[in-house]
Parts: C-alpha cells; structure tokens; sequence
C-alpha cells in the first residue's frame, strides 16, 4: 500500500490504488505505516511567495509531509525552486541527508506535462532511473495554464510517483 496526500479530489493516484487523503480527507489524520507520495501546497515556499495568500497553518504542512517522508519512506514532490528545501535542510541535488533523503530535480514534460514544469522530488529510499528526455515536447509554459491543470500530476508521473515510494 502507498499512500498519496494533499491530492486533487479528482487524481490518478486512487486508480493506482493509493490510500488518498485530499482536502476533504485531511491529510494530516494519516496514520502512517506505509511509503507515501506527498505533494503538500507550495504557494507559501515558491518564488513569489511574497504575493501568494496561503491559508494559516498551511505553510507549516510542507514541513509536517518532510518529517512524515523521512519518517515511513516515499515522496516529497516540490517546485524546484521551493524555499522548503534549504528550510528543512536538503543538502543539494544527489546528496543523501542524514535522514536518508535525497534531492533529485526533474521536468514533468517527461512524464507529459504540457509545460515544462521544473520540479524536485525528496526521496526517502532508492533512487530509480528517471527517464529524462532531452527534448520533451511542451505545448506551453505553466504561467499559461489554468490552476487547476497547471497542479495537476500527469498520469504517467503519478505511476512512476508510486512505483517509486512502492520500492520505499
């Protein structure tokens, strides 16, 4: 079993047969006990932070899904460039943490995402093959999408995701 949280009510991670806990099912009622696949809020972290309205508590989630990653093993998906990396004390790309963690960074056009995408994945566990490819077609840039498309996780990420944290 793997769990997926802080999901999209509509997501490819239930069809994967993921425990899935979106806002309706909070994530932080997660009991743990099994690898997870963790894409908490980022808009407190990214790099316009300073005009992003998250809600109260919400920036503390990011650091709340890192202590549970390094706790049961998984996922941590984030912006690349995301202030909860040096926040939590990632040491930089390919370097296991004391916690066992790693930082690997990756685009989600290589999984199908029509905008390029840059994004960094914590792993807590082994670190499979990531299947770069050099010129991953995009159709736009992410400025260009609308959120809710612009948030979501391309379905051959999301199996890659929990094919992943299965191997935690």
């Amino acid at each position: 079993m793997v769990a997926a949280l802080f999901v999209r009510k509509v997501n490819h991670y239930a069809a994967l047969g993921c425990d899935c806990y979106d806002a309706e099912r909070d994530a932080l009622s997660w009991p743990g006990g099994v690898p997870g696949v963790f894409h908490p809020p980022c808009r407190a972290w990214g790099q316009l932070s300073h005009m992003a309205k998250p809600r109260p508590g919400e920036k503390e989630l990011s650091l709340w899904a890192m202590g549970k990653v390094r706790q049961f093993g998984g996922v941590l998906e984030h912006p690349y460039c995301s202030r909860l990396w040096a926040a939590a004390g990632c040491l930089g790309f390919g370097i296991r943490d004391q916690h066992g963690g790693v930082l690997v960074p990756v685009m989600q056009s290589w999984w199908g995402h029509r905008a390029p995408k840059k994004t960094c994945l914590y792993i807590v566990g082994p670190v499979p093959e990531i299947p770069y490819l050099a010129n991953a077609p995009t159709a736009t840039t992410v400025e260009r999408m609308g959120r809710p498309e612009r948030e979501r996780t391309p379905e051959a990420f999301a199996a890659w995701l929990v094919d992943l944290a299965r191997a935690c």
